[in-house]
């Protein structure tokens, strides 16, 4: 059955209108981006399809091409779409920590860090560089790889610390794991970053842990 066949309450283009973004499915909103299905299948059942393939709207995200193209209906134009959403959703947090104090939009700077690092299979380290008015100079990925490698971390964020004249700095990095709970690497890593960056006059704010569906703030935790 086509979506024009539905019960006009139950087509995600007009639950959207009624009742507002949040009110749809994972399933339904795809079915909006894809706006079409294939021959015998509604947009929605090609969305479910696809959600089923790759595990999660999180897991979608991050499929390579090939991965997407082994779902019928899908190709590289549609795999360039995701890519334009996603980045965009990532520029416009981004604008917002260019214009906003990051103390005073934690939750900006956590729904930024988790788009940058939620659902990759690797650790990533990044840095957030901000200015004086605690605003984002230039977000940027300093390490893909293991923690194990603690020793680059410290000289790597002092060395773009200074190029960007930077007041202070927020890192974060992931744990594909799933736990957010910080290791003793971390704390450590934290402590050498805090003190490196204390001797050329930039402030550590806070080193932030994405795990799932959590960021976890060490400056909260009391472990900066």
């Amino acid at each position: 059955m086509a979506i024009t066949d539905w019960p006009e309450d139950e087509r995600p283009r007009e639950k959207l209108l009624a009742h507002g973004a949040e009110s749809l499915s994972d399933a339904e909103l795809l079915a909006l981006f894809l706006r079409v299905g294939v021959k015998g299948k509604s947009a929605v059942d090609l969305a479910r399809d696809l959600l089923l393939h790759v595990g999660s709207l999180e897991k979608l995200f991050q499929a390579p091409l090939d991965t997407l193209c082994q779902v019928h209906g899908m190709g590289a134009a549609k795999y360039c779409q995701l890519q334009a959403v996603l980045e965009m959703a990532k520029r416009a947090l981004s604008e917002k920590l260019r214009t906003a104090d990051a103390f005073t939009s934690p939750a900006s700077v956590k729904a930024f860090l988790q788009l940058r690092l939620r659902g990759l299979d690797h650790e990533e380290f990044h840095a957030l560089f901000l200015n004086t008015a605690h605003q984002l100079i230039s977000a940027e990925t300093l390490f893909k790889g293991s923690l194990s490698e603690t020793r680059i971390y410290p000289r790597e964020v002092a060395r773009r610390a200074l190029a960007l004249n930077a007041a202070a700095v927020i890192v974060a990095h992931n744990h594909p794991s799933g736990s957010p709970k910080p290791s003793d690497a971390d704390i450590h890593i934290t402590q050498q970053l805090r003190n490196t960056l204390e001797i050329i006059d930039v402030s550590l704010l806070d080193h932030c842990i994405v795990a799932a569906h959590q960021v976890i703030s060490m400056a909260e935790q009391g472990l900066l």
